[in-house]
């Protein structure tokens, strides 16, 4: 294979869930111009949702909004039923729905930690479970599973034990899904950003997003774009013997001296 044709996803189908806006919406914009059609999941943002397909359709792309709660396995099993009616099929999941709400540990309501564990978690394996059903059986060559984790997984912030902890299984959970899924020739990675740009965030938390860039080397936060194209290179034929890997973008935060 040509390096030009390394990225090119023509004909490919993508599944990104939570992709009604942010980084899911990132991301499914740049696979759809590298090529592929595209299910976007969403749960309550069918606006945005709307509004990615209409921008993935001006590429030239097909692509299809699919409502579900991805923390419950007979929404999940509906979406991937869907994309089979659409598509015939599916090569490329990016699990990126999840939730990151602020929350002290010692007087946190259990409800709390078990939305953002599910949200994050439990999402990410029922859309594994149920794609890996689907590409094991598939002749297609590509077969990729992409799992959004965060450098909160290794780097806890406060306020987000829930968090931090959903995100860490989820590294791990990535590593362990590549053990079992490598032999059907599904590759599972996972893409841990950093602190990501939404419109709004310098009004809501300037010290926090001055002392990001102040710490990390590159000098800004991340867009979802960044986020995107890490997912673009681990679906690839240029990352065919990558497996169980964990891709930090964060602009070299994590460089930082810890004492």
């Amino acid at each position: 294979m040509m390096p030009q044709q390394m990225l090119d996803f023509t004909d490919c189908t993508v599944v990104v869930t939570g992709a009604g806006g942010g980084i899911g919406a990132g991301i499914a914009l740049r696979f759809a111009e590298a090529g592929a059609n595209l299910v976007v999941n969403y749960r309550r943002s069918a606006d945005g949702a709307e509004a990615v397909v209409t921008q993935i359709q001006s590429f030239g792309r097909q692509a299809v909004p699919v409502q579900a709660d991805v923390t419950q396995k007979a929404d999940v099993e509906r979406l991937f039923e869907q994309t089979i009616a659409a598509f015939g099929g599916v090569n490329v999941l990016v699990n990126n729905a999840g939730i990151y709400p602020l929350h002290g540990l010692a007087d946190m309501p259990v409800d709390d930690w078990d939305a953002v564990i599910n949200a994050n978690l439990r999402s990410t394996f029922l859309c594994t479970q149920a794609a890996a059903q689907i590409m094991k059986v598939s002749a297609q060559p590509m077969k990729s599973v992409i799992n959004i984790a965060s450098i909160e997984a290794e780097n806890p912030a406060p306020m987000h034990t829930h968090y931090n902890a959903a995100k860490a299984a989820v590294v791990m959970f990535t590593r362990s899904a590549a053990g079992e899924l490598g032999a059907d020739g599904i590759r599972v990675n996972a893409v841990s950003p950093g602190l990501i740009w939404r419109e709004g965030i310098e009004e809501a938390w300037p010290d926090g997003v001055e002392r990001y860039k102040m710490a990390a080397p590159l000098g800004r936060l991340g867009t979802a774009e960044d986020v995107a194209n890490a997912c673009l290179f681990l679906a690839s034929p240029g990352a065919g013997w990558i497996t169980g890997a964990n891709l930090v973008v964060d602009g070299g935060v994590m460089t930082n001296q810890i004492f």
